[in-house]
């Protein structure tokens, strides 16, 4: 079991460092394009893989209660984290708003604990708690007293990404990481076509244009790192990473994505990291390293699909 938790949070671990460059790349993104668009477009063009994914493997579609648990992976990680995160990134650096995502382990552990019935020890909340009010401390400091917009968004996406990634986490005990994603995605498509087709005619050629000249290569690049690496294949360590060493306790894992975020924000593009930023980031990590070595009950466990295994007709 234990050899099992490890490989949980290496895996988990992978898909945090795949996430840290969301952020900054999704802010190069919402400079020229419009953040919905953004949001939702990484969507419909990541389906596209996807679904070519899913043929050539020949997986069994969904059954009617995986595709209802489907709708909430759907909700949490293809519509609300990545609209609300790119709406964000107008309005505040991606390395502040890694802090406040900081907020996401606390709620992931809540969803777990309700939906996949894991029992985190009071130690283990407590060091939840404790971290998530550090980023908290952290919001309200770096906006001089209160919470700007961003946070307010930011946290909008956080509460409800983190539903999609406990009730993912529960689903790829039963059909594999990657068939999870891959299926919220191909489900989510014939939802987004008029919306994102819409966006982008309005941005290019509407009355109210907001940028009709050719897009910069930049954004191009950094809007294919969010739809391949953010929507698609970071999923796929990460939720084979929560199903195999617990929701509560791999999740926990994410906090340290503030510090790879921070490092490629100032490393990539320049910006700007306070000493007490990376305090209060340091003061975080000592929270996840007791939470770490605090027990959390396992949920009982139904057959396990590796992340690897098919469902071949």
């Amino acid at each position: 079991m234990k050899t099992r938790e490890t490989e949980g949070m290496l895996l988990g671990l992978i898909g945090v460092v795949t996430f840290s460059l969301t952020l900054p790349m999704t802010r190069i993104v919402v400079a020229e394009v419009n953040p919905i668009l953004n949001g939702l477009g990484r969507a419909l063009v990541a389906a596209i893989p996807a679904a070519a994914l899913l043929l050539w493997r020949r997986e069994k579609l969904p059954t009617w209660p995986q595709v209802k648990s489907l709708a909430v992976v759907a909700l949490g990680v293809i519509i609300a984290f990545p609209v609300f995160s790119a709406w964000a990134m107008k309005t505040v650096p991606a390395s502040h708003g890694a802090v406040v995502n900081g907020l996401q382990p606390l709620c992931v552990a809540i969803y777990a604990a309700w939906l996949s019935h894991e029992r985190p020890s009071k130690a283990f909340w407590a060091s939840a708690i404790a971290g998530s009010g550090i980023v908290v401390a952290f919001a309200l400091q770096a906006g001089g007293g209160g919470l700007q917009a961003g946070d307010l968004l930011m946290l909008v996406a956080v509460g409800i990404g983190a539903l999609g990634y406990a009730e993912g986490a529960r689903l790829a005990r039963q059909m594999g990481g990657w068939q999870v994603i891959c299926w919220a995605l191909v489900l989510s498509a014939p939802f987004l076509l008029l919306p994102v087709g819409w966006l982008a005619w309005a941005q290019l050629f509407g009355s109210h244009a907001t940028h009709p000249e050719p897009l910069a290569l930049k954004t191009w690049l950094a809007f294919g790192y969010v739809t391949l690496f953010s929507q698609f294949i970071g999923f796929f360590a990460w939720y084979a990473g929560l199903a195999m060493g617990g929701i509560a306790r791999v999740g926990q894992v994410q906090l340290l994505q503030i510090f790879f975020t921070m490092a490629f924000s100032a490393l990539f593009f320049g910006e700007h990291v306070s000493g007490s930023t990376w305090l209060y980031a340091a003061a975080v990590i000592v929270t996840v390293v007791l939470g770490r070595k605090s027990a959390v009950r396992a949920a009982p466990q139904p057959a396990v699909v590796a992340a690897g295994t098919t469902h071949a007709r």
